[in-house]
């Protein structure tokens, strides 16, 4: 096969954004940059390592398999009786043509970026979306759905997907696809495909901190170990179904979301340290429990995905990466609002998304997502090789 080159040839308008990523590294490695020729040289060798990364990749990677929350579902509760939707103006506005697909963005997620980015298609589709069949989902698919979380509970709140559900139409997929390529094609494609996990976060913000239920039961020390437990068994049992390599995500800077930071009152809109904190305990539960458990998993390659450090970089000097505004969302007011909340019409919604760290008081933007993206392959994808 050859090797795919075509989401190497950067536009201009997306080599600002590779450039900064450049600055921010040196930046945080303690080096400095003198000049825009320098900077340049800089990009040259990024870019250089960028194309022997897809060679290396190119037909190694035959689909991205994603499970998880609204980081991640590109519409998914389109299709299930919930409120947890996006499918309406104005998200989708930069996508392209324009139209809302139930991601929680303007634009393109993460997981878009990553599938274009290794050669496969510009987008990963939702399962449950009609207007796909297995042909499209051979190369990618998402089973997320937005408001859910490890814990049960946690997808009861808006009634949406939870986690176990998401496995089983995982299996179901897997009979399709071996319907579809043949028993050992399929085979092939289920064991070499990439398994991104992400998710987590609802369970702290939309559960635990929302509602006395789990917080009555468990300290906040044991309900990570609670959501470690499940993250475990849930990674053991797509082992189970063949999948040899996963990358279970972490926490970002939670306490850094503009609707965090609307209510935390008297402190001028700063991010929620305590909610922050819990974030970096967490993924370093994770990361021990993946170091330990990818010693049990024969043939597999068990990875940690930390967004928390690229993300908080961006947070703590967005110019460095293009951005105007980091502690509102573009959406409306900006501070609270999300789904429903972010109207078509509403007069405050900005103009343009990609000054703006957040799209909602929850979400990225499709720029951040490109950003973080690009941090998390960089960091993630070269031990899969």
């Amino acid at each position: 096969m050859k090797p795919h080159f075509k989401t190497l040839m950067f536009s201009y308008k997306e080599r600002p954004i590779l450039l900064h990523l450049i600055e921010s590294h040196y930046l945080n490695h303690n080096h400095k940059i003198n000049t825009m020729g320098h900077l340049k040289s800089l990009f040259t060798i990024l870019f250089l390592i960028a194309m022997s990364l897809a060679v290396t990749f190119a037909g190694k990677i035959p689909a991205i398999i994603v499970f998880g929350d609204s980081s991640v579902d590109a519409g998914n509760n389109n299709y299930i009786p919930t409120v947890a939707r996006s499918n309406f103006e104005p998200y989708g506005r930069d996508f392209v043509g324009g139209k809302p697909t139930g991601r929680f963005c303007n634009g393109k997620i993460a997981t878009d970026f990553m599938s274009e980015a290794l050669g496969l298609k510009p987008i990963i589709p939702a399962y449950l979306d009609p207007s796909y069949n297995i042909s499209d989902f051979a190369t990618g698919v998402t089973f997320a759905s937005a408001a859910t979380g490890y814990d049960n509970a946690t997808s009861d709140v808006l009634s949406v997907l939870p986690l176990w559900k998401q496995l089983e139409y995982y299996k179901e997929y897997q009979t399709k696809l071996k319907a579809y390529q043949g028993k050992d094609r399929a085979t092939e494609t289920i064991e070499n495909s990439l398994y991104l996990i992400s998710i987590g976060t609802n369970d702290f913000l939309e559960n635990y901190f929302a509602f006395p239920g789990r917080s009555s039961q468990y300290s906040v020390s044991l309900y990570q170990d609670f959501l470690a437990g499940i993250a475990k068994d849930f990674v053991k049992k797509l082992h189970g179904l063949g999948a040899r390599k996963i990358s279970l995500g972490g926490l970002p800077p939670m306490g850094c979301m503009p609707l965090e930071r609307a209510t935390n009152i008297g402190t001028g809109g700063e991010c929620v340290g305590r909610y922050n904190d819990i974030a970096v305990q967490f993924n370093s539960k994770l990361d021990k429990m993946v170091e330990k458990l990818s010693k049990e998993l024969p043939g597999s390659t068990l990875v940690f995905s930390n967004p928390y450090e690229p993300f908080m970089r961006i947070i703590k000097n967005p110019s460095s990466f293009g951005f105007e505004v980091v502690g509102a969302a573009c959406c409306a007011s900006g501070m609270f609002e999300m789904g429903y909340g972010c109207q078509r019409n509403n007069p405050f919604t900005c103009t343009n998304a990609d000054k703006y760290v957040f799209w909602d008081s929850f979400h990225p933007t499709q720029k951040t997502n490109h950003i973080m993206a690009n941090a998390l392959m960089n960091s993630t994808f070269p031990h899969f090789l």
